[in-house]
């Protein structure tokens, strides 16, 4: 699944062929155009695009499924991984320099308080005593081959501190210009150990056929073989400051300590596309909410045999607030459904859980269950002093979390919506 050809097959695209700079120009295209995607010719010299992922319906019309099939084709693919197929060559090898210069790439600054020039849509590959791993990581341009990373403590900071234990560097390559099955893999929590690749080659398999492509690099690496650039080196002891940022809630992040990235080798396709993913738009909170939805199912499918479906909204951040629905056998479900999913996705602060008639992925459905189903005085559950998200800016050390169960009660006459 090549980035390019998924482009090319997209109507919706908006095409800039004037250049554009680096510095806010490319983002606020991106911001204005929120929904679509945004192709460029020209910045410094190069193709990139962004938006590319920003709607459920363009992602699923990538894997050639329709909208509600996305969950349970998720949770398949984690519950059954499958290796992915080695090959011989990949088109980034066309194009392998040891001497570049990274500020001439078409890396940009998205809004005037960020401390730079950011890669937000990079895929880290690291392998470490026979475990590997996919995940994201905001990568902040320091130099020609530097940059700063943002690595929050969970599988790449195990094995980065393991390595520094070691008095070693790990080995690491940032591939960008993916597509939605590596993309949703890596944003997905799995146990320490689990190859998020096998997750990524079960998608496509279970969606698109046929097992994921990748390329083992001379460094031993293995990488998605359609990757449009490709990033080599190794995550050093040497730490600097990076942030602020602007993360998923819109806001900015503080400045941290970050070990620093130093790239030794850059693999590119003929006439890249440098793939942009704006912080704090839609695309960002796709691929970071999705993954996470069926997590949430299984969860509460295990408190309440009939679930239907799950959402991280986007109104929220596709991280904050969700709805569930689902089949109430008996009283007190709607509640439980509430608190398996609080404990599905723990970042979640509020969930709405409504009947199987209404549509989740409308808001004026899921809101007029909250305006003609909902009750705080018996449907209203406060959960306070729990540990939430570091992303939410209210929090303060503790959050508070609230179940809203906009379910029908049990017997029920005079709720159910008119029908011509």
């Amino acid at each position: 699944m090549a980035l390019r050809d998924r482009i090319a097959e997209m109507k919706d695209a908006m095409v800039v062929d004037r250049p554009v700079s680096v510095d806010l120009e490319a983002s606020r295209l991106l911001a204005q155009n929120n929904d679509l995607p945004v192709i460029f010719n020209d910045i410094n010299g190069m193709r990139a695009a962004g938006n590319v992922w920003s709607t459920r319906e363009r992602i699923c019309a990538a894997l050639r499924i329709e909208k509600g099939e996305l969950m349970k084709k998720m949770l398949e693919a984690v519950s059954s991984p499958s290796d992915p197929r080695e090959v011989d060559a990949a088109p980034f090898m066309e194009d392998v320099r040891e001497d570049f210069d990274l500020t001439s790439m078409p890396i940009v600054r998205y809004y005037p308080g960020d401390a730079g020039r950011y890669v937000t849509s990079a895929v880290a590959v690291a392998e470490q005593d026979g475990k590997a791993n996919l995940s994201f990581h905001r990568m902040l341009l320091l130099d020609g081959r530097n940059f700063a990373l943002r690595l929050v403590p969970r599988h790449l900071y195990t094995m980065w501190k393991n390595a520094q234990a070691r008095g070693e560097d790990i080995p690491v390559a940032f591939c960008m210009g993916l597509c939605p099955p590596v993309l949703l893999a890596a944003a997905t929590s799995t146990d320490y150990g689990t190859d998020e690749m096998r997750i990524a080659s079960a998608l496509k398999e279970r969606t698109r056929g046929g097992p994921l492509n990748v390329y083992r690099l001379p460094s031993g690496l293995r990488v998605p073989a359609q990757a449009e650039v490709v990033l080599e080196g190794r995550i050093t002891s040497r730490m600097v400051d990076e942030g602020p940022f602007v993360d998923i809630t819109g806001t900015y992040d503080i400045v941290r300590p970050g070990p620093v990235f130093e790239v030794d080798r850059l693999y590119m396709r003929k006439d890249p596309i440098f793939q942009l993913l704006f912080p704090g738009g839609l695309e960002h909170f796709l691929l970071m909410g999705l993954p996470r939805e069926p997590i949430i199912y299984r969860t509460v499918n295990q408190v309440v045999p009939r679930v239907h479906g799950v959402r991280l909204t986007e109104g929220g951040c596709c991280w904050l607030n969700g709805v569930v629905s689902i089949t109430k056998n008996k009283e007190g479900d709607g509640t439980n459904a509430g608190l398996a999913a609080l404990t599905g996705h723990p970042s979640m602060k509020q969930v709405i859980v409504v009947d199987g008639d209404i549509d989740i992925f409308d808001d004026r459905q899921v809101e007029w269950a909250v305006a003609t189903r909902f009750q705080a005085s018996r449907s209203l559950t406060v959960i306070n002093n729990a540990a939430g998200s570091s992303l939410d800016p209210s929090t303060e050390g503790t959050t508070s979390k609230v179940i809203i169960d906009a379910t029908l009660p049990m017997g029920a006459k005079g709720f159910e919506k008119a029908k011509l």
